[in-house]
């Protein structure tokens, strides 16, 4: 719309978005002065009755024109666009003014006064804001402070009246901004003018200290906030004293009004808060009615900086280019680049995208926007390594995608001996200007150096590389992985990289490797890792999985994978394998919550979209499949595990031509690989292709006679022929090679025809699968 104009306003350019509208930064051409205009969604107003209605509050809220509170200019429609005209206001909102830290205490004082006298005004005119954020208080560049964003305030009757409180958002589903709220907003309970005191003491604390009072939702309810005397010193004991009591979790024993700490502050500053308050004290009252219509219009306006402030809550580090253009060098920006991932995952207040979804976008000239809108992520990391003999130099910048401006960026140049400590220093930068702080057990572990050794850190950097293309590169990922433990024999990570090797090449994973081989190398490595650090989440991932997968110990495969959970419950590898493990054992909707959470946290991980779609086919929900899958085959259309599960789903609907169709795709795009051809050889079966499934079975034994093809896979295609001796047959040597497929026996849908069977009831005892 820039250009256009919409009554007498003239729009000059995009300012904002909010779940309320664009607002834009209007010219208007009858007075010569700049507004914020903000287009409302189509329908807001539902008739012309309703837009009368809301013109006449307009009129109202604009002569409130209180010096703290951001005011309405006008309302007007124009071919069915309806908009609203508000105060533009420069300058930056608290939150961003905060990012280079506390404020002293005479500025502290100085905007910490403006900002209740601008509450207090709207207490007395019957308004309880609710969502008093650093987000929602803007200053300007003379220093005013102006509260925004009335949006899910509460009108209050005046005293003697009806008792009745009710929500000017009701509907909308929002409820304030957890770590400022009270703890009666908290516990759903009715709000009042002592709910906004504390939200404002919340406030004046992170204004005084540079942090947030409460942690987490239990701080807030239960424990009493840190004295922001012992956060930071400079903190004098007067103003301390006024944070704590705004702060009680009582209301009774809090501040009973905005005015009261108003007066106290005055006490600590003199006549500059006073001063600030003489022209409120001669304001005029507003009837209760007309303080209901002016905030009405403030809510529906849901004023434009709504969404400009507050810290960033979620990031996408986006693979780091390799500037250098050395082929031999792309480890090393890989590694920078999941190194970041994984320490800013610790931080409990960030949302981190997993590393398969960010480097989908490897190799392209991704558009910050774009890749914000495609993950949900409100800001991405950005950056380049060069490598230059011994010297090492990394870019990096942070890039707030609602106006692609760029945040924070920094240059480091180091040896290539100290990456280990670069990409600490990194984070920690990176940290800080998200003003994300690690909390609890998650404080101590991005600290905790995996390893000291350069060289052993280089070598796992390459590990990981090598397994990130497998089935490529197999025995080189090894061989990494293992010569960093010859580097540093104290290296769990190193440890677990090798696990997951193992897990892969004997698991249906790859299946390169017979199960009773690959089982024992896997569960040893996990078990060392486990030995040298049992705080480790990826060692007891591992552990879970091969206790699950090769030994058949189910309570200690769950005892492993939970514990993984607890240490980590946001990475999604481990949801994705507790999702497997709940399947197996039967709690569909246990693996339904997982598959979905790894889901949220890795939404463009192929393997992980996929897996949902196998979640439904192995609980019977074929047509839900199909949706997911097809879904994650729009992400890349050569998956063949897509095509396979596509064909896995067709066949439970009685599609067999279809199923066919997907199976021959899968066969593909893969390569032929032994999974692909196996669900081939069962569809040709079940859809009366018997000739080509024998001939399936045949190229499968004559692979295995070069290299391992699993037992189960031509089981499989026995059953669908209906050669139950075969079937069984071929499952009694599953059974020996220890097949990982054997988990799911009383789940996979395919082994349907064999349940009837004692032969297959015991075949179940033996595994020891969880009734």
């Amino acid at each position: 719309m820039i250009g256009q104009t919409l009554g007498h306003y003239r729009i000059v350019e995009k300012i904002g978005t909010g779940g309320m509208g664009i607002v834009y930064r209007a010219r208007d051409e009858r007075l010569q002065r700049d507004v914020a205009l903000k287009v409302l969604p189509a329908g807001t107003l539902a008739d012309e009755s309703a837009r009368r209605q809301f013109r006449k509050e307009a009129l109202a809220l604009s002569q409130l024109n209180h010096p703290n509170i951001a005011t309405v200019h006008d309302f007007d429609t124009q071919e069915g666009v309806d908009f609203l005209v508000l105060e533009y206001i420069p300058g930056a909102t608290l939150d961003e003014k905060l990012k280079t830290g506390p404020l002293g205490e005479k500025e502290l004082v100085r905007l910490g006064g403006q900002m209740m006298q601008g509450l207090a005004a709207a207490h007395e005119a019957g308004v309880v804001h609710r969502d008093l954020k650093p987000g929602n208080l803007q200053v300007t560049p003379d220093g005013r402070l102006k509260i925004l964003d009335f949006g899910l305030a509460t009108l209050r009757q005046p005293e003697g009246a009806e008792a009745l409180t009710r929500s000017v958002t009701e509907g909308h589903g929002v409820a304030g901004t957890l770590p400022y709220m009270s703890p009666e907003q908290l516990r759903g309970e009715r709000v009042d003018p002592r709910s906004d005191v504390f939200s404002a003491g919340a406030v004046l604390y992170e204004m005084s200290t540079g942090r947030r009072p409460f942690a987490q939702v239990a701080d807030t309810l239960l424990n009493p906030p840190a004295p922001p005397g012992s956060v930071q010193r400079s903190v004098a004991p007067g103003l301390e004293q006024i944070i704590l009591k705004a702060l009680d979790k009582d209301p009774e024993r809090r501040y009973q009004s905005a005015r009261e700490i108003v007066v106290d502050l005055e006490r600590l500053s003199g006549p500059s808060v006073a001063a600030v308050a003489a022209p409120v004290r001669g304001r005029r009252r507003w009837p209760w009615a007309a303080a209901v219509a002016v905030v009405a219009v403030a809510v529906v306006a849901a004023y434009w900086l709504a969404g400009r402030g507050g810290a960033i809550d979620s990031v996408a580090v986006l693979p780091f280019e390799n500037a250098g253009g050395d082929p031999n060098g792309e480890y090393l920006s890989d590694g920078i680049t999941e190194s970041l991932i994984g320490n800013l995952t610790q931080l409990p207040e960030l949302r981190v995208i997993a590393r398969a979804s960010v480097f989908r976008y490897k190799g392209r000239a991704a558009d910050p926007q774009a890749v914000a809108r495609e993950l949900n992520v409100r800001a991405v990391v950005m950056g380049r390594v060069a490598q230059r003999g011994e010297n090492l130099s990394v870019s990096a910048e942070l890039i707030d995608t609602r106006d692609n401006r760029r945040v924070w960026g920094e240059q480091y140049q180091r040896r290539l001996a100290d990456v280990l400590a670069l990409e600490g220093e990194i984070s920690r930068d990176l940290s800080r200007r998200l003003r994300v702080r690690p909390a609890g057990e998650a404080e101590r572990r991005p600290a905790k150096r995996p390893t000291a050794n350069t060289e052993a850190y280089q070598l796992y950097l390459k590990g990981r590389y090598y397994w990130n293309k497998m089935p490529q590169d197999v025995d080189r990922g090894i061989q990494s992985f293992q010569q960093a433990i010859e580097k540093d024999p104290n290296y769990a990570l190193a440890y677990t990289g090798l696990a997951d090797y193992y897990l892969s090449l004997g698991s249906w994973e790859v299946g390169a490797m017979a199960p009773a081989e690959a089982g024992p190398k896997a569960r040893a490595a996990a078990r060392k890792a486990l030995e040298i650090d049992d705080q480790l989440a990826e060692a007891h991932t591992s552990m879970g999985y091969a206790l699950l997968n090769f030994d058949w110990d189910w309570a200690g495969a769950e005892r492993e994978l939970r514990r993984s959970l607890e240490l980590d419950p946001r990475d999604s590898n481990a949801q994705h394998r507790y999702s497997h493990y709940c399947m197996a054992v039967g709690r569909v909707d246990e693996s339904l919550a997982a598959s979905q959470r790894a889901l949220e946290l890795d939404p463009l991980n192929l393997i992980i979209s996929g897996h949902l779609g196998w979640h439904y086919v192995w609980a019977r929900q074929p047509d839900q499949a199909i949706e997911q899958v097809r879904k994650t085959l729009e992400l890349d259309p050569n998956f063949f595990y897509g095509h396979l599960l596509l064909g896995w789903a067709d066949e439970q609907k009685g599609m067999y031509q279809e199923a066919i169709a997907a199976e021959e795709k899968a066969s593909e795009v893969s390569g032929r690989n032994a999974l692909s051809l196996a669900s081939l050889g069962h569809a040709y079966a079940v859809g009366g292709k018997r000739a080509q499934a024998l001939q399936v079975i045949e190229e499968l034994k004559e692979r295995s006679r070069q290299s391992y093809v699993g037992a189960y896979e031509i089981a499989v295609i026995y059953v669908g022929l209906g050669d139950k001796d075969q079937a069984f047959a071929w499952l009694e040597k599953a059974c020996q090679e220890r097949s990982a497929w054997l988990v799911y026996l009383t789940r996979e849908p395919r082994l349907d025809p064999l349940r009837p069977d004692p032969r297959f009831r015991e075949l179940v005892r033996r595994v020891g699968v969880p009734s």
